[in-house]
């Protein structure tokens, strides 16, 4: 059974640093994509960013247009734990943040679809 929790979440002013932590327990079955998708009320399931670590060791990352260049996926495979990154947080960043992963190459990297394990969601609040 595979488990991911999510933590980081909380207040941050606009402009200031934000960072999400997210630990998988359990084994996931073959390779591992993770990512990190965000939801704001009365809005789908958008996806911000996703890693996948290749059998060389390469990290491949995507990212959504409207965080790319400020949004940092990482991932650490020892510790089973994939980071959200930003030393610029926007009030539009406002939203739960969740994680997942799949076990199988998703067939769009940031599409909800293509994930089998998700967090319970962490919410994070950005202010003026």
């Amino acid at each position: 059974q595979v488990q991911l929790v999510e933590s980081g979440g909380g207040s941050v002013q606009a402009g200031g640093s934000l960072r999400l932590s997210c630990t998988a327990s359990g084994e996931l079955p073959g390779r591992k994509f993770m990512a990190w998708f965000r939801q704001t009320p009365g809005r789908e399931r958008e996806g911000v960013a996703a890693i996948e670590r290749a059998p060389s060791g390469t990290y491949y990352t995507n990212y959504a247009d409207s965080v790319k260049g400020r949004f940092t996926i990482s991932q650490d495979s020892a510790k089973n734990t994939v980071y959200l990154h930003t030393d610029i947080a926007k009030l539009e960043d406002t939203a739960v943040y969740y994680c997942a992963a799949a076990s199988r190459p998703p067939i769009l990297a940031l599409g909800v679809q293509g994930y089998e394990y998700w967090g319970q969601g962490t919410q994070v609040t950005v202010s003026s």
